[in-house]
């Protein structure tokens, strides 16, 4: 049975958050302002474990808290171009990032080949290629 609602620290615990993070989300606008019962606990509603799981799953692709506010944001055509420009962009970064990364997994291969054939040529004599291209580039 699905409980009408949910207190904070039950709503913390399935969610895997602290209390904090979701009073925070609270003053961000990004979970409704919580009712309160006559005892002054919040009381959420059960799709309030939904909504935090999508913010956390946004925050883990790279998005921030006011894009995740903007992704929540319910509305038409307006709110759907902004949503897809802001994918967009995330995709466009995201492009970048990964073509970044796949020079700098280059730099590290040849890096390690280097070290590979110091060893193999020179054994307990090697010295480290990659130390003397770095102190190379300092005296520059």
């Amino acid at each position: 049975m699905v409980p009408s609602v949910l207190r904070i620290g039950a709503l913390a615990t399935q969610c895997g958050v602290s209390i904090d993070t979701i009073r925070y989300y609270e003053r961000c606008k990004l979970l409704p302002r919580a009712v309160r019962s006559r005892g002054g606990f919040r009381l959420f509603a059960p799709d309030a474990v939904e909504r935090i799981r999508f913010i956390k799953q946004a925050q883990a692709l790279g998005f921030s808290l006011d894009e995740v506010g903007a992704l929540l944001t319910p509305g038409g055509a307006a709110t759907c171009r902004s949503v897809r420009d802001l994918l967009q962009a995330k995709l466009t970064a995201l492009d970048e990032q990964m073509r970044a990364m796949q020079e700098f997994r280059h730099v590290l291969t040849a890096h390690l080949a280097a070290c590979e054939r110091e060893l193999q040529q020179r054994g307990e004599a090697a010295e480290c290629p990659v130390m003397a291209d770095i102190t190379r580039s300092q005296r520059r």
